[in-house]
């Protein structure tokens, strides 16, 4: 039983994996148009602070389900 607590906890995790890979591709496409429009950088910096903000709660929203499969199941 442990190891299916495990698995399940393992799995409720890779969400984080989205949410670092959908970050890092964020902050790329945002440090390209800051290149190509520097005048633009405040509105650039404020919308990806906000779409980070918002896959970065994805990533904990997994992590709190994969500790609440751990202590509600053992």
């Amino acid at each position: 039983m442990n190891t299916l607590i495990a698995i399940g906890a393992g799995i409720a995790v890779l969400g984080a994996l989205g949410a670092g890979i959908g970050i890092g591709i964020a902050t790329g496409k945002a440090t390209e148009a800051v290149a190509r429009q520097p005048e633009a950088e405040s509105k650039i910096r404020n919308t990806l602070i906000l779409g980070c903000a918002l896959a970065e709660a994805t990533a904990i929203y997994g992590f709190v389900i994969a500790l609440m499969v751990i202590v509600m199941l053992k």
